[in-house]
């Protein structure tokens, strides 16, 4: 099993927790399965023709990737990055790495004795884009735009309100100075919108790898870019991302494996319709965001799929555990976990005795979640809930990569055995083309 993780499946078994659990039979003719998929899936990568099963041994791309940091750096105090779903979500995951943040990440990299504070504007709110654009020094300001196919109506927007406020600053001959894009090659017949834009000012671009899917593309320049500008190590996210992905296709024993069995097992015999994913640490919130469009947009096809839900723990604790724990018996959990205990600062025990709180004499907020999150477990066991666990020994660029391999790998391998397309997103492009129809009878109306 990975050195980065470890997975605990006792309490998803029948044995174990009772009535909702999965049956041993069961399980081994899941996992013989899966093993078959993963078998496949190797067979794909051993042909080239997954192009995102042959990023983390990659580097070359790292080293094209750094003049386009060192141009969005210069002098710069916010860098925002734009881009929606997976063009956005899993740099936010990666940037959580380095400490807490929801709405700006301070880098720890300095750029002229400045430290940059990262935004990124995913969601197109009308009034958080006006409060970026006015409690920022457009001078010291750069933007990264990011969208596969150049055609994504929410950056395409949100980069033109910025130029349009740069050149009424006065900036009008410097933009090229001030963006960076990162967007494919330009195609026979097909056209890029971004690219065009940015080619008639002249914006630095870099090329998004046409072969990894939106939500697939944290291992390229879409993740690691941002990654990179904030003082990570895109090496060992790669590294971390490998390791998994070797033990898979060389063992055929690993933990996303075993994952796949589990799911599919529980959908088959107990109905469960709800994959819920519960973390335990503020810096994982944005990776169970990206773990969220990542199943349900792959899988959610043809009548099929699990409903994602993400939980943070022990917040949620307070708030969805009841009905975890007493409504319907349809959700299967993976509880992500930290050795956390003796972390951070701690109560004055004569303070706490004085209380009345003698239990929390002396601890820490780490011993508090070590506590909580050991017991949601054991009480979602108790209460029959199927549950997994995936312990962290760390948080950190080799991890990361490996718990985001981990779930890509189940989600291909879940799809593969679901015989569905897990690249493609049909009902969201629908959605997109009725989106721009009605903008443009607006005017109509």
């Amino acid at each position: 099993m990975s050195t980065l993780y470890t997975q605990t499946i006792d309490q998803c078994f029948e044995k174990q927790i009772g009535a909702g659990g999965l049956s041993e039979s069961r399980y081994a003719a899941e996992f013989e399965r899966a093993r078959e998929a993963a078998l496949r899936l190797k067979a794909i990568s051993e042909k080239d023709e997954l192009r995102l099963l042959k990023l983390p041994t990659e580097r070359d791309d790292l080293e094209a990737m750094k003049p386009l940091a060192e141009h969005l750096l210069n002098n710069t105090t916010d860098l925002f990055v734009l881009g929606i779903g997976g063009s956005s979500l899993g740099a936010q995951a990666l940037a959580q790495i380095g400490g807490w943040g929801t709405q700006a990440f301070q880098a720890p990299k300095l750029s002229n004795g400045i430290a940059t504070r990262f935004h990124f504007l995913e969601n197109p709110d009308a009034m958080s884009m006006s409060m970026a654009m006015e409690n920022i020094d457009l001078k010291t300001t750069r933007f990264l735009v990011i969208s596969k196919s150049g055609g994504t109506a929410e950056p395409l927007l949100q980069m033109m309100i910025a130029i349009d406020a740069l050149e009424k600053a006065g900036a009008g001959k410097y933009l090229k100075y001030h963006f960076g894009v990162v967007t494919e090659p330009a195609k026979d017949g097909a056209p890029n919108t971004l690219r065009a834009i940015a080619e008639s000012y002249d914006f630095p671009i870099i090329e998004h790898d046409p072969g990894v899917g939106g939500r697939y593309s944290v291992f390229s320049n879409v993740g690691l870019l941002p990654a990179y500008m904030m003082g990570l190590d895109p090496v060992a996210i790669r590294e971390g991302a490998g390791e998994v992905l070797s033990e898979t296709f060389g063992t055929m024993n690993s933990a996303p494996i075993e994952g796949t069995a589990l799911g599919l097992g529980l959908v088959h015999d107990h109905h469960c319709s709800v994959a819920v994913l519960f973390n335990y640490a503020d810096r994982l919130e944005k990776l169970g965001l990206w773990y969220r469009q990542l199943w349900a947009e792959s899988l959610g096809k043809k009548g099929q799929g699990t409903l994602p839900v993400v939980s943070l723990g022990p917040t949620d604790q307070h708030s969805q555990l009841q009905l975890y724990l007493s409504g319907p018996k349809d959700k299967f959990y993976t509880m992500i976990t930290t050795d956390t205990a003796g972390n951070g600062p701690a109560a004055p025990a004569d303070m706490a005795n004085k209380a009345g709180l003698d239990y929390l004499a002396g601890r820490t907020i780490g011993d508090l979640v070590d506590a909580s999150q050991r017991a949601t477990y054991n009480t979602l066991a108790a209460n029959g809930c199927p549950t997994r666990e995936l312990r962290l020994k760390s948080i950190d660029e080799a991890t990361m990569g490996a718990l985001m391999m981990h779930f890509m790998l189940e989600t291909i391998l879940t799809a593969d055995l679901m015989k569905i397309n897990p690249y493609n997103q049909p009902a969201v492009e629908e959605g997109k083309i009725l989106a721009r129809r009605y903008l443009h009878e607006m005017d109509a109306n």
